[in-house]
């Protein structure tokens, strides 16, 4: 017994480095194929935005009217850097309580001279709360791979400025196009390199619901109509503008957006589409979700998929896991203890209780770039995307030399064995 106790403290002492150093980079030896990192070493920078006179909606919550302030979107921007760049960075943020610090290490090399060429721009949108550093494994990934990749902290929404609901009803598909008309207007080397044409939206739960309306889906009569909760009625008819149909939703569209990536998005379950606003979508769409989804609703993000009519899209469902699929970075060390203002540990805010979320992480990586590459930058990907809708049904089935023959259908990308618990759907335009 106490050869067993010293074995088990031993394994502790050699996984806490790599636990404390709070990798956002780790790619497992059975992740699938595209998870793997490109061949572009990554740089990253800070940069801030600022929209001036933009409607204030806890202003207006408070005192009236409509007032306007000055928006500011702290981000970061990762891109392809040039084949120089010694790999490696940290990023010093802070956890789900708001207070806690914590520093999450990656490959990314602080302010690195950028890679030749232009690249499809990628906005990243995390929930409520979050930060721009939520799903920045997906960011480094895409760098890699020939992506710029912008974050942002979307103000009353982050760890430590929560403000109320309404202000992220309000301003979150505005605060998307109003990322991508900034990266477009970035004049320096980054924005030089960065193909704002081309660009695609991915967002995680609020950020979803965003990416949602920032890609064709105006709001139902239903949701800018409502007086109750209070929480999801904001003042002064603010959501008016983001109803399907009306002209300010209609400019808000941007044809520059290639393609969405809506993960476990918020906001069906509570009817704030209907079936002809969902149907507006007309962009290449991948839905993202686990089957136990308890706050946007597992059944609202199978309607979202079945009445977005108006485009191809594809659902990926992670078999029990919950609304944590995927998207956030694996739950630092720091997160794992006690938090007072919490009252709780803050990991279940990052993991999930079925799934590990360095495995999610991948699959996501994977899916994303066979989706976003096929769209934004014609490569052929069909071979990731045609699956057997069932992973289970897959058969994997090679001969000596390891070559697939007629009978073999197992996902493609995935080592044997590997494609387990796991849904990918798709449904053209017009069904």
């Amino acid at each position: 017994m106490r050869h067993l106790m010293l074995a088990a403290a031993a394994t502790l002492a050699c996984a806490a480095p790599a636990l404390s150093e709070n990798r956002i980079d780790l790619i497992r030896p059975d992740a699938p194929e595209l998870a793997a990192r490109g061949t572009h070493p990554v740089g990253v920078r800070a940069a801030s935005f600022t929209d001036p006179d933009r409607i204030d909606v806890i202003a207006a919550t408070e005192q009236g009217g409509t007032p306007t302030a000055d928006r500011t979107l702290q981000t970061e921007i990762w891109y392809p850097a040039a084949d120089a760049t010694e790999p490696g960075t940290t990023y010093d943020t802070i956890l789900r309580d708001g207070a806690t610090p914590t520093t999450l290490t990656g490959s990314a090399a602080r302010d690195a001279a950028p890679a030749d060429g232009t690249f499809p721009l990628v906005i990243l949108s995390h929930g409520y709360p979050g930060n721009r550093y939520l799903m920045s494994h997906l960011a480094e990934n895409l760098a890699s791979k020939g992506y710029v990749v912008v974050a942002a902290d979307h103000p009353d929404s982050t760890y430590d400025d929560q403000g109320a609901f309404a202000s992220t009803l309000v301003n979150r598909a505005v605060d998307q196009r109003f990322l991508l008309d900034s990266m477009a207007g970035l004049e320096d080397e980054v924005g030089a390199i960065t193909d704002a044409d081309n660009a695609a939206i991915v967002g995680y739960s609020m950020g979803g619901y965003g990416a949602l309306i920032f890609g064709g889906a105006g709001l139902s009569p239903d949701a800018v109509a409502r007086t109750e909760p209070e929480r999801m009625v904001p003042p002064a008819g603010l959501l008016d503008r983001l109803a399907a149909g009306s002209d300010d939703h209609a400019s808000l569209v941007d044809p520059r957006v290639k393609a969405v990536v809506a993960i476990a998005p918020w906001g069906r379950q509570h009817d704030f589409w209907d079936a002809e606003g969902l149907a507006g979508i007309t962009k290449p769409l991948l839905l993202v979700s686990g089957s136990d989804d308890d706050v946007s609703i597992y059944d609202a993000i199978r309607q979202i998929y079945d009445q977005t009519t108006g485009t191809s899209r594809h659902l990926l469902t992670f078999e029990h896991a919950n609304h944590n699929a995927a998207a956030p970075i694996p739950a630092p060390a720091e997160a794992w203890a006690m938090s007072e203002s919490l009252g709780r540990a803050p990991f279940d805010h990052y993991a999930d209780a079925v799934w590990d979320s360095v495995r999610m992480n991948n699959i996501l990586q994977h899916f994303t770039t066979a989706f976003l590459d096929q769209h934004l930058k014609a490569e052929d990907r069909a071979a990731f995307l045609d699956l057997v809708p069932d992973s289970a049904d897959g058969v994997w089935s090679v001969d000596d030399a390891g070559t697939p023959d007629d009978a073999h259908s197992y996902w493609a990308g995935f080592p044997d064995r590997s494609a387990k618990g796991l849904m990918f759907e798709t449904k053209p335009a017009g069904q």
